[in-house]
């Protein structure tokens, strides 16, 4: 078969370790040829390629970031765009598409198989871990790691000031991240999307800490945290050009009020695009790689129209659908049963 590949999206540690995979066994197992399109679907429409073969992914599992590049954007965007992508496909001669990428992508994917009859199977990416049908993303784990490394030295800063610091992580509409670096981190207080903050309470679980004589605190804060309604200015809603919303820095918005409120120096620290970069963890490089093999099995399955997906320990496959049903965001259980029982 000769199968294409391409990322979308956002970057995240260990798609080249899908993108691995997916060579290794189409190519010593199936005798398949893999081509790979550049930037996502920016090199399916310019016809802008790479041959991936075993001697042109060595090297690639403990890197970062992807080989092939990646953009947001899809086919819906041009003219006439998904019939076209279909033409420059059959023209490739390709007879299988993995699509790698995150909500939009899989969305997308989903669509242009469903509408134009795309040969496509999904590899789920973020490092959000908000992609509904799987239980874990690869990436999701590096950026967790990521950030409680820093929430670990900022303790040590935090005691040695007296301080308040607000650490910004990753997670539009979900806090997984949040939830679990706080977790590891020790955090005295987590906020994330699923769950309005009340600003008041936060600052007086604060000043508790102080009274029992602990004079430094961490707050992990969700990009796409909010104040309850009714209590603080809420984020603005303005959208950038792929209909996402912006978000304008919710721990700087909060810090000079916790400051005000409490007495104590307040700091901030955006992790920000860090939490993408660098080497994946081992963890990470196991799933990607069991991604990828699974892929290329539901390539010649003929499995198009699903996406390969974590349940439990098992790799399984779930409709391309699934993935744009909804968010997943956090299980209730997991922040109001046990991290909660950590704030303050």
């Amino acid at each position: 078969m000769r199968v294409g590949v391409l990322t979308g999206g956002g970057d995240c540690p260990g798609l080249n370790a899908v993108i691995r995979a997916i060579v290794r066994k189409a190519e010593t197992v199936h005798g398949d040829e893999v081509i790979g399109f550049l930037d996502a679907w920016d090199g399916v429409r310019d016809r802008r390629t790479m041959q991936l073969d075993v001697h042109a992914m060595r090297g690639s599992l403990p890197r970062g970031g992807t080989i092939l590049g990646t953009r947001r954007g899809s086919p819906y965007d041009w003219e006439e765009g998904p019939q076209h992508a279909k033409e420059i496909l059959e023209d490739f001669g390709i007879e299988g598409l993995v699509v790698i990428g995150g909500n939009g992508s899989l969305t997308v994917a989903g669509k242009l198989h469903q509408q134009c009859g795309l040969p496509i199977v999904g590899v789920p990416k973020t490092i959000d871990n908000d992609i509904e049908g799987t239980d874990v993303t690869f990436g999701f784990h590096t950026a967790v790691q990521i950030a409680t490394d820093a929430i670990d030295r900022l303790h040590t800063t935090a005691e040695s000031h007296d301080r308040v610091i607000l650490v910004e992580v990753m997670g539009r509409h979900a806090g997984w991240i949040a939830t679990y670096a706080g977790l590891a981190g020790g955090a005295a207080a987590i906020l994330i999307p699923e769950r309005p903050f009340d600003l008041d309470a936060v600052c007086n679980l604060i000043q508790a800490r102080h009274e029992r004589g602990r004079y430094a605190s961490i707050i992990v804060v969700a990009e796409g945290a909010e104040p309850l309604a009714g209590t603080e200015e809420r984020a603005s809603k303005e959208l950038d050009r792929f209909g996402h919303v912006k978000f304008s820095g919710i721990a700087q918005r909060i810090a000079p009020e916790v400051e005000a409120k409490t007495g104590f120096e307040t700091r901030v620290v955006q992790i920000g695009h860090v939490q993408r970069g660098g080497t994946p963890t081992a963890y990470d490089r196991v799933l990607a790689t069991r991604f990828g093999i699974a892929a290329i099995d539901a390539v010649h399955d003929g499995a198009f129209g699903d996406m390969v997906v974590l349940r439990g320990t098992e790799i399984r496959r779930a409709p391309l659908t699934v993935a744009g049903s909804r968010t997943r965001t956090v299980d209730p259980a997991l922040f109001d049963d046990v991290a909660s029982v950590f704030f303050g």
